[in-house]
């Protein structure tokens, strides 16, 4: 392949090895379309990669395309938010006027569910743009839309605070990295000290506690150590992580500068997902920032303190918000779990002990080491410290991110907050795709990670999900099981077949005799038996609605 444009992408990443792989792939994806045999010859020659493996990476990201395309690609994302909204409506309108220079895919979440129905535009040479509402077509289409600016709002402004509305915060507005000079006048010890203190736990689903983790890396044998922030939020109803990208990218950067000194690691990398075009723009141009003022590369403020931040864009895949499946897919291969233990603390990128924290978590960071552990304590509860972010969608009269204490019920956050329900509550959806259902009965819940508990459900991605009485929730299982189905990557037997039937059973028109025990038995299964967390929560809500709802599926 002798074309010039692509001569000069091979020759920028001559030297590089496998962990080049992805970033040189979305090089060539974003010129020509698709990544050709020839471009894939060259590929393999390049970074010392089997062409096999090439066409194995290009095959499990959605987002690349081994075979010509057209030039333009319109995705309409289908999950429960948007097709309140009119997704399956808006992809009928956009097939009618397909062409061959016009392709049409129905796509997963997007992550602007409080804009819905929302698209994701590729342009061969130009790449992605996210869009939303994409309603009006000819505006798509001609790329005429405004950028999607969520609400913000809720009962405290930290993490939101300084966010300006359909921008992002500059290095000069953001500041000097304030809390970075603080801790470089202390140790790495005392910073991890303070994490601990504060009581900060993973707000990616997790909960684990983040001083935990990041002193059992610290006190790995091995080197070199790394941070990896992963900010592949990908699940239905999630867009939290997508306001703190966007609006406050040098939090984020303090945020993994500050786990770079406290474990001893001088490399940080940033995986955003493939469908937040906008966000990797902004991430990138704060790093150039951070690097331009002598905060991040060499020598950082003089004080002999060493730490690179390399951005890395997913390419469609939820199942890379899986820590050890990103690592696969950082290294250049296809995003796929690995066993547990050994655990990234000891064993993670690279096969180096590895620190990987949610966006949310990470922008905590700042303020802990800056304020201490005392102030970060001020809100919520003993056991759910902090602020805590959650992305509302469906039917509220004002979706969008808000930033709460926990503590705070979720009826006062629906109705006092949210601008209350549009019609009659029927169901919220708490956690995401992987969450449970509540029912209008217990909406009074205090939002913490104690009270879900206590009830049978939990925080998962913070993400709230809004159903009044028009919606078919047989219909939003079904969205759920076609969403889990795609994202398997079917490395293990139990999640592979197991999403696959769940679909089948809730596909059927009407549901046969015995589907209730069928769907019960598959999720049992499934939780007990795969290999990651996507496979284990797969069932969660479809389990959790079969429980509260007997009408749904009756034996």
């Amino acid at each position: 392949m002798f074309d010039p444009a692509f001569e000069s992408i091979i020759t920028r990443y001559e030297g590089r090895r496998r962990d080049a792989l992805l970033p040189l792939l979305w090089e060539v994806q974003t010129a020509f379309g698709h990544v050709a045999p020839e471009a894939v010859r060259a590929i393999s020659h390049t970074l010392r990669v089997p062409e096999a493996d090439i066409y194995g990476v290009i095959s499990f990201y959605t987002l690349f395309y081994d075979q010509p395309t057209a030039e333009t690609i319109v995705r309409i994302c289908a999950d429960p938010s948007c097709a309140l909204a009119g997704a399956d409506e808006v992809l009928d309108a956009l097939r009618a006027r397909g062409g061959d220079a016009l392709a049409v895919e129905r796509c997963t979440c997007i992550g602007l569910c409080d804009h819905a129905p929302a698209a994701l535009v590729s342009r061969r040479g130009t790449g992605e743009s996210a869009h939303a509402p994409a309603s009006d077509l000819d505006a798509l289409l001609n790329g005429g839309t405004e950028p999607a600016v969520s609400h913000v709002g809720g009962t405290a402004r930290v993490l939101l605070d300084g966010l300006a509305p359909g921008r992002a915060q500059t290095l000069a507005e953001y500041g000097n990295y304030a809390a970075l000079r603080h801790a470089l006048d202390s140790s790495p010890e005392a910073v991890i000290a303070q994490i601990q203190a504060s009581g900060l736990i993973g707000r990616g689903g997790a909960a684990f506690p983040t001083g935990v983790k990041w002193d059992s890396a610290r006190k790995a044998d091995s080197t070199p150590r790394y941070v990896v922030c992963n900010a592949d939020e990908s699940e239905p109803g999630t867009f939290k992580d997508r306001v703190l990208l966007e609006g406050r990218p040098h939090l984020l950067l303090e945020g993994i500068a500050l786990c770079g000194y406290a474990i001893g690691a001088q490399q940080g990398y940033l995986f955003v997902r493939g469908e937040y075009p906008e966000a990797a723009r902004i991430l990138q141009t704060a790093i150039d920032e951070a690097y331009a003022a002598g905060l991040l590369g060499q020598d950082i403020l003089g004080s002999g303190l060493s730490f690179d931040i390399e951005l890395r864009r997913g390419a469609g895949a939820y199942i890379c918000g899986e820590e050890t499946a990103l690592f696969e897919a950082i290294e250049g291969a296809r995003g796929m779990p690995r066993i547990k233990p050994p655990f990234p603390t000891t064993h993670g990128l690279f096969g180096q002990p590895t620190v990987i924290n949610n966006v949310e978590t990470l922008c905590n960071v700042p303020g802990i080491v800056r304020r201490g552990a005392d102030w970060y304590r001020q809100w919520g509860t003993d056991k759910s410290a902090g602020t805590k972010l959650v992305a509302v969608s469906g039917h509220v009269r004002q979706p969008g991110v808000y930033e709460i204490a926990p503590g705070l019920t979720m009826r006062t956050l629906l109705d006092e907050h949210c601008g209350g329900i549009s019609g009659e509550l029927q169901a919220v959806l708490m956690g995401g795709a992987a969450g449970t259902f509540l029912t209008p009965d217990e909406i009074d819940v205090r939002l913490t990670y104690e009270d879900l508990r206590d009830i049978g459900s939990t925080f998962g991605s913070g993400a709230i999900m809004v159903f009044n009485e028009t919606v078919g929730l047989r219909d939003v299982l079904r969205r759920l099981a076609h969403f889990f189905r795609h994202e398997s990557c079917g490395k293990c037997f139990p999640c592979q077949l197991g999403t696959q039937r769940q679909l089948e059973i809730l596909d059927r028109s009407a549901p046969l005799i015995g589907d209730r025990l069928r769907l019960v038995d598959i999720g049992q299964t499934m939780t007990e038996a795969s290999l990651c967390g996507l496979g284990q929560t797969a069932a969660m809500a479809i389990l959790s609605a079969l429980a509260k709802w007997d009408y749904l599926y009756a034996d």
